[in-house]
């Protein structure tokens, strides 16, 4: 069965997505990729100013913990061998082009949204990673790497969301419909709150009032 088989099937099954959702999930996307894309140039042109002076200081080196330069200068800034803010220049542009597509009609197959999802889960993994290098590692945060680490989180989760609800992740059927009721009882958006909440908890008792 060819893909677009699979696809009409899935959406003969499949009671229709509410518009509002549509709109709701992909201007998320949209919203938190230009966040992302905006902190990714300020990291680059940071990056270009720590090669040409190690010692400058940032805009975003506020103190000793939350620090832009102390993180940049780490070989985890670097990992592939260049800032990895490129990396956001690269990939923050086609999800906006993907979500103002989308937003306004735009329906892209099914494997091109699931190799999207799974490219951008890559993404969310290395971001994670990154924090917690800086958090347990390199012992200062980068407040733009911060901001970083939230959109890609919340556009993450919007697209993983619009893919079960299109059905776009080639889940067995049993999967699919529970993903899909998750998506609909609104637990993926608990789930996102719980994770973020965690995650700042996590930071405030590593670094208490030193923030300040």
């Amino acid at each position: 069965m060819s893909d677009l088989d699979l696809r009409a099937a899935s959406d003969a099954a499949a009671p229709p997505i509410p518009e509002r959702k549509r709109r709701l999930l992909f201007g998320e996307m949209l919203i938190f990729a230009v966040l992302s894309l905006i902190a990714s140039f300020v990291l680059s042109y940071d990056a270009i100013v720590l090669a040409r002076n190690p010692d400058a200081i940032l805009s975003c080196s506020i103190n000793a913990i939350l620090d832009c330069a102390k993180v940049g200068s780490t070989w985890q800034a670097n990992i592939f061998g260049f800032p990895n803010a490129f990396l956001g220049l690269i990939s923050e542009p086609v999800v906006m082009t993907i979500a103002v597509a989308s937003l306004a009609g735009v329906r892209f197959p099914r494997w091109f949204m699931f190799v999207g999802n799974v490219c951008y889960l890559l993404g969310v993994i290395f971001a994670y990673w990154l924090l917690y290098q800086s958090t347990f590692n390199i012992g200062a945060l980068c407040p733009w790497c911060l901001l970083v680490t939230l959109s890609t989180t919340f556009v993450f989760t919007s697209m993983t969301q619009w893919n079960i609800l299109e059905g776009n992740l080639y889940l067995p059927p049993k999967a699919q419909a529970t993903a899909r009721r998750l998506v609909e009882h609104g637990w993926f958006t608990v789930g996102l709150i719980s994770w973020v909440t965690i995650v700042v908890i996590i930071e405030l008792l590593k670094w208490g009032n030193r923030f300040i």
